[in-house]
């Protein structure tokens, strides 16, 4: 996770809202990234699908079956249907999401029928450290 908030800081050094996303198979990183939303002008460019897509790219294939992904915070429902459809084994993530996550508030992806992988779950991983990457940076543009 330490990896994940480290990408989240750059995210908010570049005036990204800072969210960090770190995809591991077997112990080995394999895709690290930051939100790019701003830079890219894409609002696809969550640091979550950035990972997904570097580390399908990297390894040639569109499924990541036994990779854990380390997210800051919680995935919202469009990063929700992207690690499903991974097929990403184990989600590690920080803080909560409110507004607008997918996993535990709001639509909860995983719990519908239509979701055909569910990963394991964990949240609250760094939550604390997550949550004030948050809060300073909202504060700073109020």
């Amino acid at each position: 996770m330490d990896a994940a908030l480290n990408q989240a800081s750059q995210a908010a050094a570049r005036g990204e809202v800072p969210v960090g996303a770190v995809l591991v198979q077997n112990g080995q990183v394999i895709a690290l990234a930051g939100n790019r939303t701003r830079e890219l002008n894409d609002p696809t460019a969550h640091a979550e699908m950035l990972v997904i897509r570097q580390a399908c790219a990297e390894m040639g294939q569109e499924r990541l079956a036994g990779c854990d992904l380390y997210v800051t915070l919680e995935p919202c429902p469009m990063c929700a249907a992207a690690i499903s459809n991974a097929r990403i084994a184990r989600l590690y993530y920080g803080a909560a999401d409110p507004k607008s996550g997918g996993i535990a508030q709001g639509p909860r992806i995983f719990s519908h029928p239509q979701c055909h992988h569910v990963p394991d779950v964990y949240d609250g991983i760094g939550a604390a450290a997550s949550e004030a990457l948050l809060r300073d940076f909202f504060a700073q543009r109020r």
